[in-house]
């Protein structure tokens, strides 16, 4: 098979690097956002092995998922959910925050998730000092609201570059979509991003698929602490 052809096939969602096993990884799930369109979330959960979804909700000052409320309200009940933030760099970290916890209901049952990376970010971007300094903001005000540490999302570039060494303590929500695992790379390694190019029952278009760093007993405890 020609590279080309594996590209396409790998675009389309037909070939996958990453396919951890269900005893490895027992607790999987997926994370959402309006790309996505309208989901089927019962016949999307029907299969028995989805345990979670990040929803997103918001990014940045002022931007709100067109979905966010109706993904929302379906997965009431169904899965354990949480839901996330898209930060962005040009944006205070105080007003993101409020942007957030104004637009949701409630807090789900999962810790809030802030995506951190350079991909769609705005361009002319201040200093990574600044970045953090204003991430930092949001992650406080956000804990004060929900009384849970959030999650960080990143890639091995925004992880590199804004958050190791600087956000100890966090649980992280990893993005490796083809090489593994990354378990030795992150410490507090909690969620793993290991597909973006998921193709499942009740979803029209290519969804992330997760899987969390443990046991099913470890993902009770955290949903029951809000930290594993």
């Amino acid at each position: 098979m020609g590279a080309f052809a594996v590209v396409t096939l790998y675009r389309h969602g037909y070939i996958r690097p990453n396919n951890p096993s269900l005893q490895d990884y027992p607790v999987r799930g997926v994370d959402v956002s309006s790309f996505q369109g309208a989901i089927d979330w019962p016949q999307l959960v029907s299969a028995g092995t989805l345990g979670f979804a990040f929803i997103k909700a918001t990014e940045g000052a002022h931007t709100h998922d067109a979905r966010f409320l109706q993904n929302w309200t379906a997965t009431s009940g169904l899965i354990a959910r949480a839901p996330y933030h898209f930060f962005s760099f040009c944006s205070g970290g105080d007003e993101q925050a409020q942007n957030f916890l104004r637009f949701l209901p409630d807090t789900g049952e999962l810790p809030a998730g802030v995506d951190i990376e350079f991909a769609g970010n705005c361009k002319h971007r201040p200093s990574y000092a600044v970045i953090r300094q204003q991430l930092r903001i949001f992650l406080n005000d956000v804990e004060s609201v929900t009384r849970r540490k959030p999650i960080i999302y990143v890639n091995g570039a925004s992880y590199a570059r804004i958050v190791q060494r600087y956000f100890s303590g966090y649980p992280l929500w990893v993005r490796e979509v083809i090489t593994g695992p990354p378990v030795g790379s992150f410490p507090a390694l909690t969620f793993w991003q290991y597909a973006g190019n998921g193709r499942v029952a009740g979803v029209g278009k290519l969804i992330d698929l997760d899987a969390f760093i443990g046991t099913t007993k470890d993902f009770e405890r955290l949903l029951r602490l809000g930290h594993p």
